[in-house]
């Protein structure tokens, strides 16, 4: 049998457009990220989803239930769903952090898989908390199609886990624009296949809109320090 996870990143919220690192800050959905959940919940809306999950933050359970209460479903809160910790950087934005902690910074951007800014976490300690949960509701769901509305960094560090895929470059590699969608199929909690990735096509103004060039609140890698 077949597990199906839609696995969903939240919808906007009223930092998003800032580039402040809002890990574990409970911020809510903008009125862009409560549309945006609205057009997802209408995608899924004739999907046989079975039962939902969520991180326990605000943005994600708001995003959960846009998408549920068209099934009836309530949203079963999981705090190993939630968003990687920053830290002492919370709130303060990459410009504030790169200027205030330039060697702190300079070690997560190389490796963010293992070293964590002073009171954070690392992407394994993500990892170690987020993957047995999410193994855990595939093993409860056997056979059914489940909701699960996580977070940028959680996402793509479950999915590096899940597929295989080198967990150091994981914000190198994988991006998750706000609301997406990603479809990941298991056959028992050890095989997983990625059916669909980060699609935001039901946010698209224009049918035959495609994701933006990748810009801003990324690893230096893809996204330098403008000079001068």
């Amino acid at each position: 049998m077949t597990t199906r996870i839609f696995l969903v990143r939240h919808g906007a919220t009223v930092l998003t457009a800032e580039d402040r690192f809002a890990g574990e800050t409970n911020v809510a959905l903008s009125d862009e990220g409560r549309a945006q959940a609205r057009k997802l919940g209408a995608r899924l809306a004739a999907e046989p989803l079975r039962a939902a999950y969520a991180s326990p933050l605000d943005r994600c359970l708001d995003t959960a239930r846009a998408v549920a209460s068209l099934h009836g479903l309530d949203v079963q809160a999981r705090d190993a769903l939630r968003e990687i910790s920053h830290g002492r950087w919370e709130q303060q934005t990459r410009r504030e952090v790169e200027q205030r902690y330039p060697e702190e910074y300079a070690r997560w951007e190389e490796d963010p898989y293992t070293f964590a800014p002073e009171g954070g976490e690392t992407g394994l300690c993500v990892t170690a908390r987020a993957l047995p949960a999410l193994l855990a509701i595939v093993e409860a769901h056997p056979g059914e199609q489940v909701l699960v509305v996580s977070h940028k960094a959680t996402i793509r560090l479950l999915l590096s886990a899940v597929l295989g895929i080198d967990p150091r470059a994981y914000r190198d590699r994988l991006d998750q624009g706000p609301a997406a969608l990603n479809i990941v199929d298991f056959k028992g909690p050890t095989r997983a296949r990625l059916t669909l990735f980060n699609d935001t096509s039901h946010c698209a103004t224009e049918a035959s809109e495609l994701p933006a060039l990748p810009s801003g609140r990324l690893s230096r890698w893809w996204d330098p320090p403008a000079s001068g």
